[in-house]
């Protein structure tokens, strides 16, 4: 494969992995570049566009703000989450922007910044280009950018000739489909989580690699820390958030659990709820694979952290693992955007690659892995992506709940069975993939269909 799980697993911040963090890397690309050819100190204008989902949801999902902070040199994983308000705001304010080589230059936001909905560049839904002017109002530089979903970013040229899923490093154990993957787990008596970490020992060493995944987890436990103690409403919609009030209410009667056995799946729920109330107020959330899915492979990890007996970190080390194989597999034969073949692949994706990441720290076969995460996917086969305001909170929030613990019931199914099944994983990734494309845009991350319409403050709120 041609892409780590480190890769699949990014720490960044909220609220969406394609509009946001997507964005921001590809405008910071942008001026890096620029200063590698010893442009930026004649830069006077940047001209930023946004078009088809990108441009519809914008607002939103906060693609200008991520422009603002790219152009500025601020990548997702270090900006510092608190201070984006102001800085954005004083950006607006002053109608000036702070180029990483320090100099002001005028922005006019309608003018420097442009969403256009409804214009879609060839390649994917989510489109961006940029132009550097100087002062005589000459084009300086210009490039076309790709967010494919996950925070990925791909360029013009890359898009044009399918170089994105080259493979730059060659690993031990490479695999394309669920299928090869199997096989190579019974060829070489290993489990997927083996598997993937001698696949990973291409790119870094071993202990490299479990502090990575490692860390990857306590950003994962901080965001469910911190959604647990924010009340509040979010911005937007006004919606309330939950996380906290739940958390009381649990944490102040523990003894429910004795009556009620059914408490366990209140605290997936909780445990899902507060990182995805986190992604939608902006917070530093970890992509799995995308920010609309963030809950979902976390609150799966806590259910095996907190109430599974000898869990341990050498298992969620191989829960990450295994649960990046399948997220691989989505993202090479299917697609984890939204935009691109709606919210299938972005809860459906996580949903499938928790349930399998779950079976494998279970003690489950490779089979019965491949099986959770079939599970997973096809009961989510369809699924729409249609964000009331064009925000990440309805119904995105509750249904990263909805979706850890059909990952939890669709690992206990596999586990009750051999692994033998009648649809494949790759006949799902396949079908999710199809459905996808026959999907109608308006389902598709652009808030023109479904809640985004029904619901009617949607109307006040989406900049179309």
């Amino acid at each position: 494969m041609s892409i780590s799980v480190l890769d699949l697993f990014n720490i960044g911040i909220g609220p969406s992995s394609s509009h946001t963090v997507g964005p921001m890397r590809a405008a910071k690309i942008f001026v890096d570049d620029l200063a590698k050819k010893e442009m930026l100190s004649a830069v006077t204008r940047l001209q930023t566009r946004l078009y088809g989902s990108l441009g519809a949801t914008g607002r939103g999902h906060g693609s200008d703000r991520a422009i603002i902070l790219g152009l500025m040199g601020e990548v997702p994983r270090t900006v510092d989450v608190e201070r984006i308000p102001d800085i954005v705001n004083e950006t607006y304010a002053t109608k000036k922007l702070t180029l990483p080589s320090g100099q002001s230059i005028p922005f006019v936001d309608g003018k420097d910044l442009q969403l256009l909905p409804r214009k879609r560049l060839p390649f994917h839904p989510n489109g961006m280009d940029f132009t550097a002017f100087d002062a005589q109002g000459n084009v300086l530089e210009e490039a076309v950018f790709y967010s494919i979903g996950g925070g990925f970013i791909i360029s013009e040229k890359e898009a044009a000739n399918d170089s994105f899923n080259e493979h730059k490093v060659k690993v031990p154990y490479p695999f394309s489909s669920g299928a090869e993957l199997l096989a190579l787990c019974g060829d070489n008596s290993k489990t997927i989580s083996q598997i993937m970490m001698e696949n990973e020992c291409a790119f870094r060493t071993e202990s490299e690699v479990r502090s990575a995944l490692l860390d990857i987890w306590s950003v994962m436990e901080e965001c469910v820390a911190r959604g647990c103690s924010q009340g509040g409403e979010m911005p937007g919609l006004n919606v309330k958030r939950r996380a906290a009030k739940l958390y009381s209410q649990l944490a102040h009667r523990p003894e429910m659990a004795l009556t009620d056995p059914l408490t366990i799946m209140d605290w997936v729920n909780l445990y899902a709820l507060a990182v995805n109330e986190e992604n939608a107020v902006g917070g530093r959330v970890v992509t799995a694979p995308t920010n609309g899915a963030a809950g979902i492979i976390p609150a799966v990890l806590h259910y095996y952290t907190r109430f599974v007996p000898g869990a341990n970190d050498d298992g969620v080390v191989r829960f990450l693992l295994t649960a990046g194989a399948v997220g691989m597999l989505f993202k090479l034969n299917a697609s984890i955007s939204g935009a691109e073949v709606g919210c299938q692949g972005e809860v459906g994706s996580a949903c499938s690659m928790a349930a399998a990441g779950l079976t494998e720290v279970l003690g489950g076969t490779p089979a019965q892995v491949e099986n959770a995460a079939e599970i997973g996917m096809e009961h989510n086969l369809g699924l729409t992506c249609d964000p009331v305001g064009g925000l990440v909170q309805v119904p995105c929030i509750e249904r990263n709940a909805m979706a850890s613990v059909k990952a939890i019931n669709a690992s206990r199914l596999a586990l009750r069975g051999d692994g033998d099944h009648f649809v494949s994983l790759d006949k799902v990734i396949r079908t999710m993939r199809i459905t996808g494309r026959d999907m109608k845009t308006k389902y598709k991350e652009t808030a023109k269909g479904g809640l985004a319409v029904t619901v009617p403050i949607a109307a006040t709120v989406v900049d179309c």
